[in-house]
């Protein structure tokens, strides 16, 4: 039975800054999360300027017991980092270009959806106490994995007969033979 993840609001704070582009008028970043966040929609955090900073959304970040391996990858790198997944708004993007949908810790979902190409994404390093609530859920739920060598059976692969095709159907010849042609010699 798979148990229940441990969950945690996470918001996550985007800054708009005007872009250097002609063609696009902001560029938008994922600069921090903030852990035990209340829920926001695009709520102004701070202006400076033509700069804004956005509590853009809280989103739920689960860890699982099952996936600590990853966890401790995330852990490991020179900053740890959380993993924010957005996606462009469909249809005109106005104020807010973005919809966060993800917040995650685990290295490896983080690649999966790096693998993908369709979803914007941004590391942002881990606050300390997040850090801690991460390492502390880790040391709790992770059991090594024992390496088990697969023993290959005994069928022996160097037998290969070449040129003989598939043996289940029946060759008169060899069948990687040159076609003749339909000119006598």
């Amino acid at each position: 039975m798979r148990q229940a993840p441990v969950s945690l609001p996470l918001g996550i704070v985007i800054r708009r800054t005007p872009s250097a582009s002609r063609w696009v008028p902001f560029s938008w970043k994922v600069v921090a999360v903030v852990p035990g966040a209340a829920q926001a929609d695009w709520q102004v955090l701070r202006q400076e300027g033509d700069v804004l900073e956005f509590h853009a959304a809280t989103v739920p970040l689960e860890l699982w017991h099952s996936d600590t391996e990853a966890y401790l990858a995330s852990l490991s790198a020179r900053v740890p980092s959380v993993g924010v997944v957005m996606r462009e708004q469909d249809g005109p993007s106005g104020e807010h270009p973005y919809d966060v949908l993800l917040a995650t810790v685990s290295a490896y979902e983080f690649q999966d959806y790096a693998d993908s190409g369709e979803e914007l994404l941004e590391l942002v390093p881990m606050p300390e106490g997040l850090v801690a609530f991460v390492r502390d859920f880790v040391e709790a739920h992770h059991e090594e994995e024992v390496f088990v060598k697969r023993r290959r059976d005994k069928k022996r692969m160097d037998l290969v007969e070449d040129g003989r095709g598939d043996a289940r159907i029946s060759q008169l010849s060899d069948v990687y033979r040159a076609p003749r042609s339909g000119r006598p010699h």
